[in-house]
């Protein structure tokens, strides 16, 4: 199987993959040691993908009976984005309330959720698999689903170490890749090479950037997150957005790139010039979206705009709440705009955009917002106002300052 191992990886490589490896498809026993302790101790918070069925996203032949070899690639996306889109508006350049009011605020959007080198990656993958089929054997592609629990493949595979923030780092390029791979019963592996979770030499060191950087001090040991406090995870996960984070999460409308930031590795390589997203066939767009605009369209165009972003039950409403946020800590309180917005959410049916609008009411200062009875008999309402309260002291009517 030398030649078809050769040709899967210069495949890869010629569609756009920055690294390609192969492993053996054994079970990953000591990631499902992993998953299910975590799992135990609520590490995983209501977060499901690989901690739905952590049997078969560490078992390979539980998704191909017979799996052999994974083959396993990494596509890099930009990290080097615009802050802003020039004319300060929609996603589409137009503005809902106004020329006059077209300066945000805006909220930032996490890098691998602006390109789309997803399919640049499936593309690649699934290049691979035809390859695989028709030296006839079988192949599945898996990529960004819950059956396979990719940074451990892609670490078995070689591709890289695990950093402290849990991100698969590569050896002189970093963690900013989108993995994925094609699972096949053909015997791709080179028997040259040692088999198994061998490690690849860890590249961290001492360094401690990323725990010391966490917002909210989400990464709790060595390549060990508490999702309960990781502002990326709170963002995705529906309900009342935690009160203790609200003030750290700051201008963050979708992911935290923190970790990511601060690395050492991911900062040499955006000096060298590799964070610009050329080589992924995307070109740079936004990183940060207007939230007022967001708070005024409608659901199709709210779902179009965030299409590519994880969504519970693709619920325009949890955006919303997002931008509800972000409003409360970046906006001006005394803007006509933003007091139009929050009177608007304060009486929207939806009981937890009324608490988020209540919260934004508060953070800038406009506690009379609060006042007409409609608004203060609500119990969602008056929740946010207790909630609120136990934070006097670094709440309103401070105005929050969006990141650099």
């Amino acid at each position: 199987m030398g030649g078809l191992r050769e040709l899967v990886v210069a495949r890869g490589r010629a569609n756009g993959m920055d690294a390609v490896g192969i492993s053996d498809a054994t079970p990953f026993t000591s990631t499902l040691g992993d998953l299910t302790s975590r799992r135990d101790v609520g590490l995983h918070a209501d977060m499901q993908f690989t901690y739905r069925d952590p049997e078969r996203s560490t078992d390979p032949s539980r998704t191909l009976i017979g799996a052999r070899s994974l083959v396993v690639g990494a596509v890099r996306y930009a990290s080097q984005i615009p802050d802003s889109r020039p004319d300060g508006g929609a996603p589409d350049g137009r503005s809902v309330v106004g020329d006059a009011e077209r300066s945000g605020p805006f909220g930032v959007v996490a890098r691998y959720a602006v390109g789309d080198q997803d399919a640049v990656l499936r593309s690649a993958l699934e290049m691979i698999a035809t390859d695989l089929r028709n030296a006839g054997c079988r192949a599945v592609v898996l990529a960004d689903d819950n059956a396979l629990v990719d940074r451990a493949a892609a670490y078995r595979a070689g591709l890289g170490w695990f950093g402290k923030s849990s991100n698969l780092l590569l050896p002189g390029k970093g963690s900013w890749f989108v993995l994925g791979a094609v699972l096949t019963d053909a015997d791709l592996t080179d028997p040259s090479q040692p088999t198994g979770e061998d490690p690849v030499p860890d590249g961290c060191g001492t360094c401690r950037r990323c725990v010391d950087a966490c917002p909210t001090a989400a990464i709790v040991a060595d390549g060990v997150v508490d999702a309960r406090r990781c502002l990326s995870w709170q963002l995705q996960s529906p309900g009342t957005f935690p009160h203790e984070f609200r003030l750290a999460l700051g201008d963050r409308i979708y992911g935290c790139d923190d970790c990511q930031e601060v690395c050492p590795p991911n900062r040499l390589a955006d000096r060298r010039g590799d964070g610009d997203g050329v080589h992924t066939g995307v070109a740079a767009s936004s990183g940060r979206i207007d939230v007022l605009w967001m708070l005024h369209a409608d659901d199709d165009e709210l779902l179009a705009a965030a299409g590519r972003w994880y969504v519970p039950k693709r619920d325009p409403d949890h955006l919303r709440r997002n931008a509800l946020l972000v409003l409360a800590n970046t906006g001006d309180g005394a803007a006509p705009v933003i007091a139009a917005t929050i009177e608007r959410y304060l009486r929207h049916p939806n009981d937890v955009l009324a608490a988020h609008a209540a919260w934004a009411a508060l953070r800038l200062g406009r506690a009379d917002l609060l006042e007409p009875p409609a608004v203060a008999e609500r119990a969602a309402v008056q929740a946010e106002m207790v909630a609120a309260a136990t934070l006097a002291p670094t709440l309103a009517p401070t105005r929050a300052v969006p990141r650099d």
